[in-house]
């Protein structure tokens, strides 16, 4: 590969590194990037390896998704790549994009493009442009504005983003102003690079970000979604989420986590809740098992939403946050559902939420086997989730204090597993079902049915599994007590 721009001479080690990283990645799908090329060349067409490929095959990290971009449109696309594709789709061609599959790989063909944003609407206008340098000067940021052509593997890097990799910083090829201009969204995009790739943001690209926060007001949830998740999704959360709140951006779509920076009362009764909540989000990350559980990173990132509007100082100075939980849950599934994610999501994140103080007080030896019952059931499915939640919940630097909340959630733990092998707490149900209700009661099915059925199940719940005639008895007294049978 021959470099646009030549290295700065300390950089020339790292860098010739890089690019042998960059070889070694390519020629594993050089068989099928070649032939591609070797096709368009044949057509008369352009075609390169370019953006995130590029980059990611420099980080030695390549997978199985490549991008290409062509002077070729998409019917012509179409007609080269047809009968050679194992698998052919459309659904980006409104974007110029025609994908593809062969040999395991998917590639994304995408015609030059000059795509702007006519600074109101919330989707670019796409125009096709017609040359390599037009198309790379319109992309993000300088590290996905590099390309391979071919098939010769010719390297172009018009605005030093090899230089940029070797740096770890993140800039854009245009001002920052005309990029974040053309797509607001870039400024999310920034803060998610540096989620993913621990990569540090460019001054200018930071204070574009902070001057321009409001802009993202053009970008629909979704989008903003989707680039939110992966930021929280990265190898460094943190860094992105500091980002967000510095520079405004959070105010614009996630205003809860900038709530968090709350006032310290000036005799510091209370923690930093801002810098507690990024230590359990770090500690959630810490208890995954095998890659990103969003889910429980989510519900680290919201659990104490609610303490700002909680907040009371007593006549002490003591400050207290009474029902943080109830009044996050409420916040929590309310910014999830304008931010559009799934209903299921927003339930197990917001129900995370609630319970997260569930488990303090248990050290003080007041739980009963019921209230165990009633947290298994009430976490149900979730509660390896909330356990680890829970435990990253602890950031206090008292030694003794973490050691004791450990020890407490440990003992916790071999309870459920003890009561847990001598009931089924994985499914705390009646120990009648509506069949045997109804004909017990002489009743059809309707309202009466699910008040015995909950009837039972909390009898279930504090007292443990019943037997057929103790289980028949008591629903018995229940419906003489209730007063439908004499």
């Amino acid at each position: 590969m021959s470099e646009a721009s030549a290295p700065h001479a300390a950089d020339r080690r790292e860098l010739t590194a890089a690019q042998r990283n960059a070889v070694a990645e390519l020629l594993r799908v050089s068989p099928v990037a070649d032939e591609l090329g070797r096709r368009f060349v044949r057509a008369g067409h352009e075609l390169h390896l370019v953006g995130g490929s590029v980059r990611d095959a420099l980080l030695g990290r390549l997978g199985d998704d490549l991008d290409f971009c062509t002077d070729a449109h998409p019917d012509e696309t179409l007609r080269i790549i047809k009968g050679w594709a194992e698998s052919i789709w459309e659904t980006g061609r409104e974007f110029g994009t025609i994908g593809a599959q062969r040999d395991g790989l998917r590639l994304e063909i995408t015609t030059f493009r000059a795509e702007s944003y006519d600074q109101v609407s919330r989707n670019p206008v796409v125009v096709y442009g017609t040359s390599l340098d037009e198309d790379l000067k319109r992309r993000d940021f300088t590290i996905n504005a590099m390309a391979v052509s071919l098939p010769d593997h010719r390297f172009t890097d018009p605005h030093g983003g090899l230089d940029d990799l070797s740096a770890k910083v993140i800039r854009t090829p245009s001002t920052p102003g005309e990029s974040f201009g053309d797509d607001p969204l870039r400024m999310l995009r920034a803060a998610r690079f540096a989620a993913q790739l621990r990569f540090a943001v460019h001054p200018d690209v930071h204070l574009a970000m902070t001057e321009m926060a409001a802009d993202l007001d053009r970008i629909t949830a979704e989008r903003i979604r989707d680039e939110f998740t992966k930021l929280l999704c990265g190898a460094d959360p943190i860094t992105g989420l500091r980002l967000l709140v510095d520079t405004g951006l959070a105010e614009r779509f996630l205003p809860e986590l900038t709530g968090l920076k709350l006032e310290i009362d000036e005799h510091a009764q209370h923690k930093d809740v801002y810098e507690h909540t990024l230590t359990v989000v770090e500690n959630a990350v810490s208890y995954e098992e095998d890659g990103c559980d969003f889910i429980l990173r989510m519900a680290a990132l919201l659990h104490d939403v609610g303490k700002p509007a909680t907040k009371a100082v007593g006549s002490d100075g003591r400050v207290s946050f009474h029902h943080h939980e109830v009044v996050g849950a409420r916040l929590t599934k309310a910014r999830m559902k304008a931010m559009r994610y799934p209903k299921d999501v927003t339930a197990q994140v917001t129900a995370l939420v609630a319970l997260h103080l569930r488990f303090y007080g248990y050290g003080r030896g007041e739980w009963t086997d019921s209230a165990v019952r009633r947290y298994v059931a009430d976490a149900g499915d979730l509660l390896p989730r909330l356990h680890k939640l829970t435990r990253s919940d602890c950031t206090t630097r008292n030694r003794r204090k973490a050691a004791q909340l450990a020890a407490d959630y440990d003992a916790l733990e071999d309870r459920i597993a003890r009561i847990a092998a001598e009931e089924d707490l994985a499914r705390v149900r009646p120990d009648l079902d509506g069949n045997a209700i109804m004909e017990l009661l002489g009743v059809p099915p309707g309202p009466v049915v699910g008040r015995a059925w909950k009837h039972l199940k909390e009898q279930r719940l504090e007292h443990g599994p019943l037997d057929r005639d103790a289980a028949e008895a008591e629903l018995l007294r229940w419906a003489r007590a209730e007063g439908l049978i004499s």
